[in-house]
């Protein structure tokens, strides 16, 4: 155990960080970025190595996003507020699903005509989805939570297939907390609206 330890520990303190990650997500706390920036830089190694490089190259974008998100966090909104949970806005969704279905499809024919990806749609779909629910995350859409529970269920299927254990027992758990911060978000997102009703009464 402790060699097998010894040999994945950049896998093994990379899936410990991301689980600290997405605790602080869920608790809206700014250290989820630094700490999840750390953990992209040391899974760019590891999905090298094993060969997911789709992944591996949104490893280098969450890098980007973190410090995107971290500046929008500490920022606030457009008066200088605290940016607050909010519903995602019904005409961006059209958006978001045009640019996730052409993020698909590039990556899906660079992975299947340029590299030995073992799972070319598997990885192309997983990317494409995380790319849009990462920077959803940034602005406080309260509906990522709900883009990364197909994505992180998903993936602990494909990473099974592969045997990163340590990364599917990781996406396995961020698929349960992945719940567990949508319904912390809406009932964030639902309290002030309660308070109304209550005030109204």
């Amino acid at each position: 155990m402790i060699s097998w330890l010894m040999a994945n520990w950049i896998e093994v303190t990379g899936a410990l960080l991301g689980l600290i990650y997405i605790f602080l997500s869920i608790k809206q706390n700014i250290l989820t970025w630094p700490v999840g920036l750390l953990t992209s830089a040391l899974y760019v190694y590891v999905f090298c190595i094993a060969k997911f490089y789709a992944d591996m190259a949104l490893q280098v974008y969450y890098v980007l996003v973190s410090l995107y998100g971290w500046y929008i966090w500490l920022k606030g909104s457009a008066n200088n507020s605290k940016l607050m949970v909010s519903e995602t806005p019904r005409n961006l969704w059209l958006w978001l699903t045009f640019a996730s279905v052409v993020c698909f499809v590039f990556i899906e024919f660079i992975l299947t005509n340029y590299t030995d990806s073992p799972i070319p749609m598997g990885d192309a779909l997983t990317t494409a989805l995380s790319l849009v629910a990462t920077w959803m995350l940034a602005r406080k859409y309260l509906e990522h939570w709900l883009v990364w529970i197909f994505v992180d269920f998903f993936s602990a299927v494909l990473y099974a297939i592969k045997g990163l254990w340590p990364t599917t027992i990781l996406f396995v758990v961020y698929t349960v907390m992945a719940v567990l911060g949508y319904l912390k978000w809406k009932n964030e997102l639902n309290e002030p609206r309660l308070q109304t009703v209550k005030t109204v009464k």
